[in-house]
């Protein structure tokens, strides 16, 4: 395998571990096969695969699915760094989050699924995300959903603020925020790791990139045209208190001010619709949904905020049976439609172009009632070209979990005024290089 020398970025111990479990696969003749009676273990946070279980097992009576939840993303990374420096409990097929694909792919922990004609299916899935799996010439796991960024807003509140035009460019998004503001209201809240990441690809940015050896990073947050451009904004609207800094996404509070309009905006994936019926019933028909700002007047760009793949893990003996399951979960219609209908945001292009799905103005509950959330847009019609228009060629860390987990402690002391974006951008970086630097990683700073 590649780079076992940088497995330590898993944990500590299991650079020489993992060695040996990849070797198991390399040493095996047999790859599996989806004529013979086999049984395959996947790990995936997901409810939204549960169904879809069924309808493979169906379609392919010899193969049996063991669909195993071992925690959300994290908890789950950590617990297949466990079973890779253990050589044992590996699953046959994962779920990962873009952002953390390339760390596992660098350290040789998943099969590259060419050799299997996955390639073939480029054409089928959105360029950003079909980029995210394509890694270093090969092709490591298939898209299952994507979070093209997109502008959501309260159309009741911007009204009564003033702001008749949906901003289209980052100055006029300031401009509404001031509105916004005097009208009681924020239009933001205060970023994430995964925001601040998305936000810097969608201003142009590569802070990051990785040698396809996987032997040296580079880590350039300072020096980056992108990350300067979202940081100087970010700072100014900081200043003038035009952000909530007091509220955490994702808690009550803020589901609180979603409904109530406290919380008037949303930078966030196209996977919203569903979280904003669940988080904030009261505001049904309030909100709607727009193309992203750009910084310049007349652009498109765009970047991705969140999705997974599936992936093939390397030590897997059942290669050929968990890639049948991958293609099925990722490019079957059938799949594909039941996904969706749970709240997943499609990463297939036949999916986008699908008039039925186009022209979806309601949004199901988890009872499946279907509420009018968008005042009757056509919400899909903008999210569709909101994948579209996402740029390619942004690249993660090879240890970007570790990357965001740290976020908080540097970049999000910004936000309380005690350091400035700018400043905390350098913290980060500091720390990231000497992470890079103890992985054993050659580290490029510019």
């Amino acid at each position: 395998m590649k780079n076992t020398k940088k497995a330590v970025a898993f944990v500590a111990a299991s650079a020489m571990l993992l060695l040996s479990a990849c070797g198991s696969s390399q040493n095996s003749s047999d790859t599996g096969s989806s004529d013979k009676p086999v049984e395959i273990t996947v790990w995936a946070w997901e409810k939204t695969y549960e169904p879809v279980v069924a309808l493979f097992e169906k379609a392919h009576p010899n193969i049996k699915v063991k669909l195993v939840n071992a925690g959300m993303t994290s908890d789950q990374y950590v617990a297949l760094n466990n079973a890779l420096a253990a050589g044992s409990g590996i699953p046959d097929v994962a779920q990962f989050e873009y952002t953390a694909l390339q760390e596992y792919q660098i350290n040789g922990a998943l099969k590259d699924l060419t050799e299997f004609g996955a390639a073939d299916l480029k054409d089928d899935y959105t360029p950003g995300t079909w980029d995210s799996v394509n890694l270093n010439g090969g092709i490591y796991g298939l898209p299952m959903d994507s979070g093209p960024m997109a502008f959501f807003y309260n159309k009741e509140v911007f009204d009564k603020a003033g702001v008749t035009e949906v901003p289209t460019t980052w100055d006029e998004y300031y401009e509404a925020a001031k509105k916004v503001r005097a009208a009681g209201s924020y239009i933001a809240t205060a970023p994430d790791a995964g925001f601040f990441d998305s936000m810097i690809w969608q201003a142009g940015g590569h802070p990051f990139d990785t040698s396809a050896d996987g032997e040296s990073v580079t880590i350039n947050l300072t020096g980056d045209a992108g990350t300067k451009k979202f940081a100087d904004l970010w700072q100014k609207m900081l200043s003038e208190d035009l952000i909530n800094t007091k509220v955490a996404t994702w808690s009550d509070e803020w589901n609180r001010e979603l409904g109530d309009g406290s919380l008037a905006g949303l930078l966030i994936g196209a996977w919203m619709p569903t979280n904003l019926v669940a988080s904030a019933p009261q505001a049904a028909g309030k909100w709607r949904v727009a193309q992203m700002p750009t910084w310049e007047e007349g652009g498109t760009e765009n970047a991705e905020n969140g999705g997974s793949a599936l992936a093939v893990l390397d030590a897997s003996e059942k290669a050929k049976a968990a890639y049948e399951f991958v293609k099925f979960e990722s490019n079957n219609r059938d799949a594909i439609a039941s996904r969706v209908g749970g709240g997943a945001f499609p990463s297939d292009t036949g999916t986008l172009s699908d008039e039925e799905f186009l022209g979806k103005t309601t949004v199901a509950d988890s009872d499946g009632n279907e509420i009018d959330y968008f005042g009757g847009q056509k919400y899909n019609e903008v999210l569709a070209q909101a994948a579209k228009n996402v740029i390619s060629g942004y690249k993660n860390l090879p240890f970007e979990v570790y990357a965001r987990s740290i976020f908080d402690d540097n970049v999000a002391k910004s936000f309380d005024g005690s350091i400035t974006v700018q400043q905390g951008v350098k913290n980060w970086q500091d720390k990231l290089v000497a992470h890079a630097k103890d992985q054993g990683f050659t580290v490029k700073e510019s």
